[in-house]
């Protein structure tokens, strides 16, 4: 994209009330609209654009899966939780649903409902037959390039502030919602950490602003349309504007798809888990070299300690009786696996012997706005159950190795 100038445009009738910036580039002008995601007024100011007859386009500020969120609030809920549990995909689903008992939160008590005005572009574009592009990169990518990004003993504080803030029962903050009307739900929940962390913003908000600059130089280059109405949060209007101004390349999906990639596990990260099991397998061995009795002892220790924290913490998600024996047994030999997780038995025993209902399915978004919600509908608490069954069987193998380097070595 070459050729650009900026180009004052018409106040409309209305007040102006986001920041705006108009491209030309080409034959096309592209008007960016900074707006808030908690602001009625947003809204409004989005709908009057698009009936204003002014623009031929619409491109806004969400993804695939986001716009399918918005356009059906119960997708999330009804996907396949066994597929979820095989493709590794729960703790990106559990943060989902988190980040959106955080919106249901602020819409209940603010009385506007988060991305409201992405909703009025969506129906907007419908009522006036316009073309609507997606141009946001998938908020599960974002979540990766971000977890990938940071150092890894942030990791921990990072996601369970997230987790923390989202579940807590108190109001929403007045300083919350004020941020939600610079970015959306994940952006304003990160962004004390991102103010302080460039590892953190360069993933969640310049990339995104580069992404997003990309996106448009695709599905709307100049010529095709004659103005597009490009609606966007207002912090992202400064960047995009800039990425914009600047040459993009003339093979903008390269770029793109270099933006969607997430850095694989180092090889040592993906050997600890070997590493682990060879360790334990040569203790055991150890033990029984010296003595029958010290070698039956280790194993003992081993499936006790890991089998015990596991079925505990699956006590926690307040799993079935029998999930809980399940996980007891398997967590010793899965650890022992790593093509396997304590999590993925328990989650498959729980989903057999309570399998959610529809009802479940139906109420899902309204139930974990409430932290008891997270226990009471079947679809979170196999989530939960999951969880903490790896968290569960992790904390178990690392307590049991050591206590069995302990006594071979201590």
């Amino acid at each position: 994209m070459t050729d650009t100038q900026d180009c004052a445009i018409a106040e409309p009738a209305a007040a102006t009330l986001g920041p705006r910036r108009t491209l030309q580039v080409g034959e096309t002008r592209y008007t960016l609209l900074g707006t808030a995601h908690v602001s009625a007024q947003s809204a409004t100011e989005v709908r009057d654009l698009i009936a204003s007859g002014e623009f031929d386009a619409v491109a806004i500020e969400l993804c695939d899966s986001r716009h399918q969120n918005l356009a059906n609030p119960d997708a999330l809920g009804e996907q396949d939780l066994f597929q979820i549990f095989r493709q590794g995909k729960a703790g990106m689903v559990a943060a989902s649903l988190a980040l959106g008992a955080f919106q249901q939160r602020v819409a209940e008590q603010s009385g506007i409902e988060p991305g409201a005005e992405m909703r009025a572009a969506l129906e907007g574009a419908r009522a006036h037959s316009l073309p609507l592009e997606l141009i946001d990169r998938d908020i599960g990518i974002t979540l990766k390039r971000i977890y990938h990004n940071v150092p890894w003993w942030q990791r921990f504080s990072l996601f369970s502030g997230l987790l923390g803030g989202v579940l807590s029962r108190q109001d929403v903050s007045a300083e919350d919602i004020e941020r939600l009307k610079e970015g959306d739900v994940l952006e304003s929940t990160f962004r004390e950490f991102a103010t302080q962390s460039e590892s953190l913003y360069t993933p969640l908000i310049s990339e995104r602003d580069r992404y997003m600059a990309l996106r448009l130089a695709e599905r709307c280059p100049p010529g095709r349309y004659r103005h597009v109405l490009v609606v966007i949060g207002a912090g992202h209007l400064q960047g995009m504007a800039e990425h914009l101004e600047a040459p993009l390349p003339e093979a903008p999906s390269e770029e793109r798809e270099r933006l969607e990639t997430t850095p694989p596990r180092s090889r040592v990260w993906k050997a600890i888990p070997w590493l682990i099991t060879a360790l334990v397998l040569t203790g055991f061995a150890i033990g029984f070299s010296r003595n029958t009795g010290l070698g039956w002892q280790l194993v003992g220790e081993w499936f006790l300690i890991n089998g015990a924290l596991s079925g505990a913490a699956t006590l926690v998600a307040l799993a079935h009786p029998l999930t809980v024996l399940a996980t007891v047994v398997a967590a010793p030999l899965t650890s022992l696996n790593p093509t396997i997780g304590a999590g993925f038995v328990a989650a498959g025993v729980e989903l057999a012997l309570r399998k959610p209902k529809v009802r479940d399915f139906s109420t899902l978004r309204h139930d974990v706005t409430e932290l008891k919600g997270w226990w009471r509908n079947r679809v979170s608490r196999t989530l939960l159950v999951f969880l903490t069954a790896t968290l569960g069987s992790a904390a178990g193998t690392w307590i049991a190795g050591l206590r069995i380097a302990g006594t071979l070595f201590g």
